[in-house]
């Protein structure tokens, strides 16, 4: 019996471990830096309450072209995480101002970046952009220097790197090479030491004798969260700057009229609104569940749907390049029959004119009829004769091309079909129609008149809309009476009660959908007819 329990009490452990593996990977992707995508290392929590890790943040900084303001280096814990040996591959190329330059510029106040003078009095406020949210965040004319570490998101990423074993074991950082595993760590050294590594840097009878040993790590932190301004240790919440401050910031005019409270409170009332949140959330799992299949089904509506729209833009593209080859046709034999025309033309006055040549043609056969010596026979042939020769004559002499050679009537002017083309685009819901007070009024009937506006694509029909102010309301969402497919800008809504209060407002619909509703407008009908 007793084994029986122990099985039990053994599985159902087990089990927790399972659970709790796995909802440790699943957060996976809320410990990566949005910079580097790796595992955070000293993150910073920026004003815009998103997280980069220290290094990455001072890069970004760089690439901005701000040197001086990404914090006091020697103010660091020096771990694992942030030296050369453990660092990945991306970090240790980077390129980071010397540590002395850092603590120079840090201390005189002053840094060179575009847009600021060396020495001016008003330094520029430094812009931070955050990869998270895309937004340029202030951080102030301290730079990262003015920013808390989130020391709750370094334990998280240690607590999933023991859970999944990243990286396996940690390295003493003393050991001469080959490094030993490390046994022990010390928060007050930073460092990680094997067994004998940790007696012979800690010897009996020295200061470093007093430091209490902790696990292996691989990040150290302070023990607890110091004020970037004054290097100690938090105690209040300011309310108004949503800051945490120490007791020197809370006498500093900075605050002076700010809500501040004890961190205690702040701590219990945070902690209850997430505990609230987070229990709700646990509490409707299957809403949750019921919300992602209804977004899994739209994104397979959307796939279809973006495909469907695909195949019909190809298909009235492609018809309107059966209309433009159709019409480029038409053009091309128009134009082909004006050229045999003039061609024809022009070969037939090519010819007349070969036979006034010499020896060819008419002039031989005139030619030959002057030999003739019989009259009566001569002027016979002659007075035929004499008409062409006098046509040819006159046609010499006033020469002109029979037809012309230029096409220039035949150019297009596509000028307006290519800004058409420019700016064929999706069709648009129509915008949201404007009430016509001029127009609209309220008597024994409500008559309603509308306009869309200037630039507004058009409407194919309308929605009217209407129902009484004057009334108790009615448990559930506002119930309005529709009238559908109204043609025209213009609707008469008959038989509405006496001494009432009605709100109206109309909307477009074309292919797109329905566009924005009107403002709303109220009518008061007469207290009789």
């Amino acid at each position: 019996m007793a084994e029986g329990e122990d099985m039990q009490t053994f599985t159902s452990i087990m089990d927790a471990l399972v659970r709790i593996s796995t909802s440790m990977k699943n957060m996976e992707k809320e410990l990566l830096c949005p910079v580097c995508q790796e595992m955070y290392k000293q993150p910073l929590v920026l004003p815009c309450t998103h997280n980069v890790c220290q290094a990455c943040a001072r890069e970004v900084l760089g690439q901005q072209g701000y040197i001086g303001h990404g914090g006091d280096p020697s103010s660091e814990p020096t771990s694992p995480a942030s030296t050369p040996s453990t660092r990945s591959p991306r970090l240790s190329r980077r390129t980071l101002p010397k540590p002395d330059r850092l603590d120079r510029l840090l201390k005189s106040g002053f840094g060179t970046y575009p847009g600021r003078k060396r020495g001016a009095l008003h330094p520029q406020v430094i812009m931070f952009p955050c990869p998270a949210c895309q937004g340029d965040v202030e951080l102030g004319e301290r730079g990262l220097a003015g920013l808390f570490r989130n020391l709750t998101l370094e334990r998280v990423v240690e607590r999933y790197r023991q859970s999944v074993s990243v990286g396996g074991a940690i390295l003493c950082q003393l050991c001469k090479p080959p490094p030993l595993e490390a046994t022990k760590g010390c928060t007050e050294c930073r460092a990680t030491f094997c067994n004998e590594c940790f007696k012979l840097f800690h010897p009996w009878g020295t200061q470093k004798a007093q430091h209490e040993p902790t696990l292996p790590t691989l990040s150290f932190r302070p023990k607890g969260l110091m004020c970037p301004d004054h290097k100690e240790e938090v105690t209040h919440y300011c309310k108004t700057c949503q800051r945490l401050v120490c007791q020197l910031c809370r006498v500093r005019r900075t605050h002076s009229g700010h809500k501040i409270t004890p961190v205690l409170s702040a701590y219990q009332a945070l902690k209850d609104k997430l505990t609230k949140s987070l229990t709700y959330i646990l509490g409707n799992q299957d809403t949750v569940q019921t919300q992602i299949c209804e977004l899994e089904e739209a994104v397979r509506h959307t796939e279809v749907s973006g495909q469907q729209a695909k195949e019909e833009v190809s298909q009235l593209v492609r018809g309107l390049g059966a209309v433009l080859e159709e019409k480029r046709a038409s053009l091309l034999q128009a134009i082909e029959e004006c050229q045999q025309e003039r061609l024809a033309r022009l070969s037939a006055q090519i010819q007349e004119h070969r036979s006034l040549l010499d020896g060819s043609g008419l002039v031989g056969y005139a030619q030959e009829v002057l030999k003739e010596t019989d009259q009566p026979c001569f002027v016979q042939a002659a007075k035929q004769l004499h008409n062409r020769i006098a046509r040819a004559t006159e046609a010499l002499q006033t020469f002109r091309p029979a037809a012309s050679s230029s096409f220039r009537h035949c150019q297009l002017d596509v000028g307006r079909e290519m800004k058409l083309l420019t700016e064929l685009n999706f069709l648009r819901v129509p915008e949201a129609p404007v009430i016509d007070t001029q127009r609209t009024f309220a008597y024994d009937q409500i008559f309603l008149c509308w306009r869309l506006p200037p630039h507004s694509p058009p409407a194919w029909h309308y929605t009217v809309e209407f129902r009484r102010t004057d009334v108790p309301a009615q448990p559930g969402p506002t119930r309005w009476q529709r009238r559908e497919e109204v043609r025209g800008t213009s609707a008469l809504l008959e038989n509405p009660d006496t001494g009432s209060v009605y709100v109206l407002r109309v909307r477009g619909c074309n292919k797109a959908g329905y566009g924005e509703y009107s403002e709303d407008v109220h009518l008061h009908t007469p207290p009789a007819p």
